[in-house]
């Protein structure tokens, strides 16, 4: 079988196709369904506290500092491996591999529990590892499969196909926690008949179970289509190992060269900061500041919150990408930042469940589209040249650092002030500093 030309709908497809496996983890796992559970767990307590890792810690300051580093193990480990898949020349094996640990690490969580917090932890650890460590990959595919002229389109396409096939599982999902008997899901009671856990908390359990196959087994596709690259079997030394570095190295050098790419790229690096950490705790911070009125009310009123954001997100994301077209892409950048300001001085009043849904819809209309057409600038800004791989490795280690940083100053706002209002406020800093580097982003 010959392989399918640059450019060709059938390939831009399938790349596209892999948004519509893995975003369903974005959505079930990272965004509504697990920060539900998760928060389930502690609803005996007052405090809301647990001991980890000799330590004890504010529950949503726990999952945030995990989350940073696991980000910061992505961060370091990704140009070595993308050192490894430029020279044996298939990167594909690597997106592979990251997708399968990524799908078993969802399954896994179907055991999570207090009791067992660092092997709960370990599932939750394995399933954000798989989805970022994947789209170092994934990313670096969209200069090899679309011209500069199709990026910004089958960017967006991709953010599109994930959020309808995110918000299709997240439906199933919702049922099965809302009307469990309808779906034969029992609560777990012990041998004395006390109720060990809640009909719907079973039903998150199944969900994650469900988000870790949909992942695999959806991806299939993707792998069968994307070119396979060279791989001849060459031997894996030292030198292999490191030459991702090296390469990080080579390219911060011609950045240097690249004023206009440069730019960019730390401007990126500060909003993306900000974006990110907003999108990884907004649930968990519907969930302890705002009044739901009662358990079910919330977990009912918390996925309805997502799915509006998905929905609405679909619709953001494309006239992102028609605004591009117009306006320029920097220009568009700069008005998605103004946007994402004023939402975090209006996430820090609200409290009602309706002020909440107004911020979903509003969070939606940017999310997408500041995410696809971020990825979009940078791959139109590189320079000519065939090393697509470092380039996109250098763009996601900014991103992870930066997702670290972000997430550590809001977990620390959050553990000291005991309050995630406070941290959210802050990032309002990097907004501002965000808008100020794009505009100093040169125009040619």
């Amino acid at each position: 079988m010959s392989e399918i030309q640059k450019g060709s709908k059938k390939l831009l497809n399938a790349w596209a196709f892999y948004d519509w496996a893995n975003s369903v983890y974005t959505l079930t796992i990272a965004s509504s369904i697990f920060p539900i559970f998760y928060s389930a767990l502690f609803i005996s307590q007052t405090e809301k506290t647990v001991a980890a890792f000799g330590i004890v810690f504010k529950s949503t300051a726990l999952i945030t500092y995990v989350t940073a580093f696991t980000f910061l193990v992505v961060a370091c480990m990704s140009p070595l491996l993308s050192g490894i898949a430029d020279y044996i020349g298939n990167k594909k094996n690597f997106m592979k591999f990251f997708c399968y640990v990524g799908g078993l690490g969802c399954i896994g969580l179907y055991w999570f529990n207090l009791e067992s917090i660092h092997i709960s932890l370990l599932f939750y650890f394995m399933g954000l590892i798989g989805y970022w460590g994947s789209l170092v990959f994934y990313n670096s595919y969209l200069p090899d499969i679309a011209f500069p002229e199709q990026q910004d389109r089958v960017s967006a396409k991709g953010f599109s196909l994930g959020y309808l096939g995110s918000v299709l599982l997240l439906v199933v999902n919702l049922a099965m926690v809302m009307y469990p008997d309808t779906f034969y899901i029992k609560e777990n009671i012990d041998e004395s008949g006390k109720v060990i856990e809640t009909a719907a908390q079973v039903g998150m359990r199944y969900s994650f179970v469900m988000v870790g196959l949909w992942w695999i087994l959806f991806s299939q596709y993707t792998f069968a289509i994307l070119p396979k690259g060279t791989s001849q079997g060459k031997e894996v030394t030292k030198d292999v190992v490191f030459n991702g570095i090296r390469e990080l190295k080579q390219v911060w050098i011609q950045l240097k060269q690249n004023l206009r790419l440069k730019r960019y790229l730390l401007a990126f690096f500060v909003f993306s900061m900000a974006v990110q950490t907003i999108m990884l705790v907004a649930v968990y911070f519907g969930e302890e500041e705002i009044n739901w009125g009662g358990d079910d009310a919330k977990t009912f009123g918390l996925i309805t919150s997502i799915l509006v954001i998905q929905l609405v997100a679909i619709i953001g994301a494309l006239l992102t990408s028609r605004s591009s077209e117009k306006f320029g892409n920097i220009k568009t950048l700069i008005v998605i930042n103004f946007f994402w300001m004023a939402l975090c001085f209006y996430a820090y009043f609200m409290e009602s469940p309706f002020q909440f849904y107004v911020a979903a819809g509003l969070v939606g209309l940017v999310m997408g589209g500041v995410q696809s057409l971020a990825r979009s600038t940078y791959s139109k800004f590189l320079p000519e040249t065939e090393d697509t791989t470092s380039y996109f490795s250098f763009y996601d280690v900014a991103e992870k650092i930066g997702i670290v940083i972000g997430m550590v100053i809001f977990a620390t706002i959050d553990q000291v002030t005991g309050s995630m209002r406070n941290a959210i406020l802050f990032l309002v800093i990097f907004f501002i500093m965000g808008i100020v580097l794009l505009f100093r982003v040169p125009k040619n």
